[in-house]
């Protein structure tokens, strides 16, 4: 499991490998990622928007963003956290992830917390990022 704290908000990541939903043979890839997001401050937070940037093996970069995550921009309790889970394809065994969520306060502030980094890693990978 990878995780970050930024600003009293702590991001967990734990991805795994989908066998069920690759096709080696294609070139398809894809993971699984659970996320929580832990809100540590003592008032509420609210995920605004999300910006990821995904590296395969060979360098290609994509980079993801929008509003929200899995169609929702939840606004997390103090002391509470949010938990959801999503999938991320490569045309390589192998990658990293990462990026950061934009979030905003009650008082209308807006901030970033840190996704961290974490590595795609499937059993066809010659190489292991982590």
């Amino acid at each position: 499991m990878y995780q970050k704290t930024t600003d009293d908000i702590t991001v967990f990541v734990e991805p795994a490998y989908s066998e069920e939903h690759s096709d080696p043979g294609e070139n398809t890839f894809v993971w699984l990622y659970r996320i929580a997001i832990e809100n540590g401050r003592s008032r509420p937070i609210k995920l605004c928007n999300r910006f990821w940037r995904i590296v395969d093996e060979k360098g290609h970069m994509e980079e993801v963003s929008g509003p929200g995550v899995v169609g929702q921009q939840p606004v997390i309790a103090a002391g509470e956290s949010f938990e959801y889970v999503s999938g991320a394809p490569l045309k390589t065994p192998s990658g990293m992830m990462g990026g950061y969520y934009s979030m905003m306060d009650l008082d209308g502030n807006l901030f970033t917390v840190e996704i961290p980094p974490f590595s795609l890693d499937s059993p066809y990978s010659a190489k292991v990022f982590h």
